[in-house]
């Protein structure tokens, strides 16, 4: 690795011992370099947690130590959104800094057919290129077609579920140490998110020496809920067996994320790299008893309680600790953050939708990260420009809803009626930009998803 850092003259020795000198200094140097060069980035992304089961966003009943500490050291984002309120289409903004709208993402169904179209770059597509190590560990839900998979997508290894698995003898696994194909989990004590810190924590020794990415994405808290006993003895005064689940699937979860950060700390490495928490929506609460808070709606609604999640990030020195933020981000801007504060630059024909936190964080600019979000989930679709929201949900009517979640974050006072400016105005904001929006990929997408012949347009190869 290359090193800014000069080595110092050697005094005069023969010339064995000076050339074990010479390589002890560079190795010394490369270490110690990497150290204040480009920054690491761990990308934990729940799956299904709802907005308010964090201790740190006013969760009492489920201790959650090791997540809260990211927000303790960093800054717990209030208004954090993800692109989609469902697992696939979540993932490939995350993964791309677009909408996945753009590109025609709008299902899981596209995960279930093809993938993440072959077309679109991978934010490990754009960190291996800057030099850095890349791993996927967890569930990839992006396609399982050899084309589709992780290890073609940016990522050096992958170690993980191409879709949704049971936790106890997961299906569709992949570990690329062995072979890129899926096989069987034979261990009867294998339980994934224990199996997915240990992979973690072994992959992170193995590069301690290079610039790393490590995505983590793990299948806690979707369904079906399973947890070892290890967990469930934590909890003994919940007596509801499915909310005993999800506290133990949570315990666990927030267990495997202190073994990843206490590495990192063990590693020296903890100043130098970037942490995300985020959900890819909020949570199922019928199935899985997950709670949004005082959010309205749930995932795979266009209500808050589905694109609104926790948000949790922290870069110790170059974020300020223990603060919130309190302007509307989301998960599109990881990858312009990340990519940023690794030295590359943000080519404009990447046709970003997301944008770089940093001066936004540090206060280097005060305005809005976006000043509009949008989404479109078939017939539901929401705009949220400043901090009116204009919205069709499942669970409302089939005319536009209008909130100013500044004072209504539960989406309960309709005020379209008084305000028809209002919503002509934000109306006219998601029209133009839903005009923009690929037609839906997938061949079973829902109601709603046809393009401009009425057909249904299949995913690019």
């Amino acid at each position: 690795m290359t090193t800014s850092r000069r080595l110092n003259p050697l005094p005069p020795c023969p010339v064995f011992f000076r050339l074990v000198a010479t390589i002890a200094l560079a190795l010394g140097a490369a270490t110690h370099g990497h150290a204040a060069g480009k920054p690491n980035l761990v990308i934990f992304y729940a799956d299904d947690l709802g907005w308010g089961e964090l201790g740190c966003q006013g969760n009492k009943e489920i201790p959650t130590p090791h997540i809260d500490s990211i927000a303790t050291h960093g800054v717990r984002f209030t208004q954090g959104y993800v692109a989609a309120t469902y697992c696939s289409p979540s993932r490939a903004g995350l993964m791309t800094g677009r909408y996945p709208t753009r590109f025609g993402h709008e299902f899981n169904s596209v995960a279930n057919q093809t993938g993440l179209r072959l077309d679109q770059v991978t934010i490990a597509d754009r960190l291996k290129a800057l030099g850095y190590a890349t791993i996927a560990v967890g569930k990839w839900h992006l396609g399982a077609g050899p084309d589709y998979r992780p290890t073609k997508r940016g990522f050096d290894e992958f170690y993980g579920t191409l879709n949704n698995t049971p936790f106890f003898h997961p299906t569709n696994f992949v570990d690329s140490r062995i072979s890129n194909d899926v096989r069987p989990v034979t261990d009867p004590a294998f339980y994934t998110t224990d199996a997915y810190a240990e992979r973690s924590v072994d992959w992170l020794e193995k590069n301690k020496s290079t610039p790393w990415f490590l995505y983590l994405p793990f299948n806690a808290q979707h369904a079906p809920l399973e947890a070892p006993k290890k967990y469930l003895d934590r909890f003994p005064s919940i007596t509801d067996p499915k909310r005993k689940l999800f506290a133990a699937m949570m315990a666990g979860m927030d267990d495997a994320i202190g073994r990843v950060l206490g590495k990192i700390r063990a590693l020296g490495q903890e100043e130098n790299t970037i942490i995300f928490f985020i959900s890819d929506n909020g949570g199922p609460t019928l199935s899985t008893t997950s709670q949004n808070g005082p959010l309205r709606g749930f995932k795979m609604t266009t209500y808050e309680g589905g694109p609104r999640i926790p948000f949790l990030a922290q870069w110790k020195g170059k974020i300020p600790a223990g603060k919130t933020y309190d302007l509307p981000v989301i998960n599109l801007d990881v990858l312009p953050t990340v990519v940023t504060a690794a030295g590359g630059r943000i080519d404009p024909a990447w046709k970003l939708d997301g944008v770089d936190l940093m001066p936004y964080l540090t206060g280097a600019n005060s305005a809005r990260p976006h000043a509009t979000l949008y989404w479109r989930y078939g017939p539901q679709w929401a705009v949220r420009h400043g901090d009116m929201k204009l919205v069709v949900s499942k669970g409302g009517g089939t005319e536009p809803e209008l909130y100013d979640l500044s004072s209504d974050i539960g989406e309960s006072k309709n005020l379209a009626s008084a305000q028809p400016a209002k919503v002509r105005e934000l109306q006219t904001l998601w029209n133009t930009w839903s005009a923009e929006q690929a037609p839906p990929s997938a061949p079973d997408a829902p109601a709603g998803g046809k393009n401009k012949k009425g057909g249904k347009k299949k995913a690019a190869k």
